[in-house]
């Protein structure tokens, strides 16, 4: 058996040059993964859409239904910082499902990795800082809702906190939140997660490394979950130009190694989302998303 890796041709699209938001990194690092011999035919696993109604598990239904038919005002299409288009409406309904059915396989697996989501600043009726749906809440509550998990840990090591994450998924006990994050940096109005741990700007491998690895084993003692799903965020590398952190390409790869491990030695199936990353290089940004999904991948040699 090898890694089971969730992806879709549709993650990528044609998308304005030069727009802030890196919509090739997505068929960037599924050509990445198969260059490395990672991502084959039997080990790749794809999603289907969501429908408006799954999809309501989450978020409102008039939320989704005006996202669907492009009816969002100015105001809320600045906000979610992505112009709309039909190739936007067709990965954004992909991809929850993406991180849902990882999950899944995490569960029956040990491990599952998508090769996108990560939308942890989508909020219950708005998109935000590039997020339209949020995939970590719709998984999580699609998966107690069937009954496939009682607790599951959302450990979110993203460099801009899971606000919508946070807020989504408040007053729902059997998800432990947890974001990790570098405090002085969007969004500038900060939710409350069951665990918030920010850090300093210019914050180095040595320091962050041990706050991760402790504070992970913190919350697992808090929550004891079925699930870890991990939001493996590259944006805090040292050269991101939206990240403040001062963390090294070795230092991304002990953190995806260690949060990994930890869960298999404890024997808590760990599904993993790629998170946020920002460069107008893209080649060089997929490697860098590609790291998590190289540890989780050893572990099938």
């Amino acid at each position: 058996m090898h890694l089971p890796i969730v992806a879709h041709p549709d993650y990528s699209f044609p998308f304005p040059a030069g727009h802030r938001f890196p919509m090739d990194k997505f068929g960037l690092l599924q050509q990445r993964m198969r260059e490395l011999g990672i991502l084959k035919q039997h080990n790749l696993f794809q999603p289907t859409p969501c429908s408006a109604a799954e999809l309501s598990m989450a978020h409102s239904y008039h939320y989704i239904q005006r996202f669907s038919i492009d009816a969002l005002s100015d105001q809320e299409l600045r906000r979610m910082g992505l112009p709309w288009s039909e190739g936007l409406r067709q990965r954004t309904f992909l991809a929850p499902n993406g991180t849902l059915l990882t999950a899944e396989l995490a569960l029956k697996y040990g491990v599952a990795c998508h090769l996108a989501g990560g939308t942890h600043h989508a909020h219950y009726d708005f998109g935000s800082g590039f997020c339209i749906f949020n995939d970590l809440a719709y998984a999580a509550r699609q998966l107690i809702h069937s009954g496939k998990a009682k607790r599951i840990l959302i450990f979110d090591c993203d460099v801009h906190q899971g606000d919508g994450t946070a807020r989504i998924l408040e007053d729902d006990p059997e998800v432990f939140t947890c974001s990790i994050h570098c405090e002085k940096n969007f969004p500038h109005r900060k939710a409350i997660s069951d665990l918030d741990v920010g850090l300093e700007k210019g914050l180095g491998d040595g320091d962050y490394l041990k706050t991760v690895e402790e504070t992970l084993l913190q919350v697992i003692e808090q929550a004891q979950p079925e699930l870890v799903i991990y939001d493996a965020g590259v944006d805090v590398y040292a050269n991101d130009p939206l990240g403040l952190l001062n963390i090294t390409l070795d230092g991304i790869r002990a953190r995806d190694k260690s949060v990994i491990n930890t869960c298999l030695k404890l024997k808590i199936p760990i599904a993993t989302v790629i998170g946020g990353g920002y460069d107008e290089d893209q080649i060089a940004l997929a490697a860098r998303h590609a790291i998590v999904i190289e540890e989780a991948a050893k572990l099938f040699i």
